[in-house]
């Protein structure tokens, strides 16, 4: 039985209710990241429907001040963060890449597709490896370890790196720490910072996003992308959003306090958190397919990893029952058989 959907990015419901023939209304996703309780949008102008988008300065202004960047700082709004992984490979080329394992899958099939040679790379492999590479893409905090590095770690390795013309491309889709963006080095020779609204906003339909570049790469990669690529209404979501302190203060602090009864709730049910953010956990275990197969028995999707084993369990919603739901399925016989299996005898 196949689940190559959910193994590559999480998500799909309507395939899972196929899959397990259970009415897609029934399924409780815990298997993204995404923030379940995002920003509420209100209403929009009409005139964002009918009007062709033109770039807005005070869009990149609110993206500045979100991340931490100098009012100098150039940047790149884009349709999802998505979109520049799979372009920034067109605009080099073919070299040697390295790319952080676990990781993101799509970072390492976007670059082996436009021709360059990837490697695959621990934190503490980097340092032997670097000087190898013509390019190394990291994500911080990592998804699906929720690893972080210092930026002094990073920053050092793109100095190494642009010191031979090379790329440090960071991608921040899950970063809601100031203090650990690169980001506000935005200008640093051979930096490239990928940051998304879908995470941590839970807007991930609005496909927005934004790069934070050196303003030579920023234009290639707007030609790449075309005219109009960011739609009207995508724009005004990510205005109204970047603008919201007042929200981004609350939900963070609302996120943090989740992430911990997650916690709590995981431990208890026998299952190791060996890491992850305040919008998923990371529990390695010898048996996660099983373990998540067993789950989507009962309408709950995770996300299983083969290398290493592992699940990521991301925040259930505030709704009413679905903390219970996720209780009671983690203490249904099933599938404590495969947490704490009996011993033999």
């Amino acid at each position: 039985m196949s689940r190559d959907w959910e193994r590559d990015h999480g998500g799909g419901r309507r395939a899972a209710a196929r899959l397990w023939r259970r009415p897609e209304a029934d399924w409780l996703d815990l298997s993204t990241g995404i923030n379940p309780n995002g920003w509420p949008v209100p209403p929009l102008p009409p005139e964002v429907w009918q009007r062709l988008p033109e770039p807005a300065p005070e869009l990149a202004d609110l993206a500045r001040q979100w991340v931490g960047a100098p009012s100098t700082a150039t940047c790149l709004a884009v349709p999802g963060s998505q979109a520049a992984i799979q372009q920034l490979p067109l605009l080099r080329a073919p070299g040697r890449v390295g790319v952080p394992v676990p990781g993101y899958g799509e970072h390492a099939l976007c670059w082996r597709r436009a021709g360059h040679q990837v490697r695959g790379l621990g934190s503490g492999q980097v340092e032997a490896a670097l000087d190898q590479l013509d390019v190394l893409v990291w994500i911080n905090p990592n998804n699906p370890s929720g690893e972080r590095l210092p930026p002094e770690r990073l920053l050092a390795w793109c100095r190494r790196l642009a010191d031979r013309g090379g790329w440090l491309v960071v991608d921040e889709a899950f970063l809601d720490e100031p203090a650990l963006s690169v980001a506000t080095d935005t200008g640093t020779p051979g930096l490239v910072v990928l940051r998304s609204l879908g995470k941590v906003f839970g807007l991930a339909g609005v496909r927005a996003g934004w790069v934070f570049a050196e303003a030579a790469l920023l234009e290639r990669l707007a030609r790449t992308l075309g005219p109009w690529s960011l739609s009207g209404p995508a724009q005004a979501v990510m205005a109204g959003a970047l603008a919201d302190h007042a929200w981004q203060r609350e939900n963070r602090t609302e996120r943090r306090r989740a992430a911990r009864r997650l916690a709590t709730l995981l431990e208890r049910a026998g299952l190791a958190v060996a890491g992850g953010t305040d919008l998923f956990l990371y529990c390695p275990h010898s048996r996660a397919t099983v373990l998540a197969d067993a789950l989507a028995r009962q309408g709950i999707l995770v996300r299983d990893f083969v290398e290493p084993p592992a699940l990521r369990i991301g925040l259930p919603p505030d709704e009413a029952g679905a903390w219970k739901r996720l209780e009671q399925a983690l203490a249904a016989p099933a599938v404590r058989e495969i947490i704490d299996p009996p011993r033999p005898d």
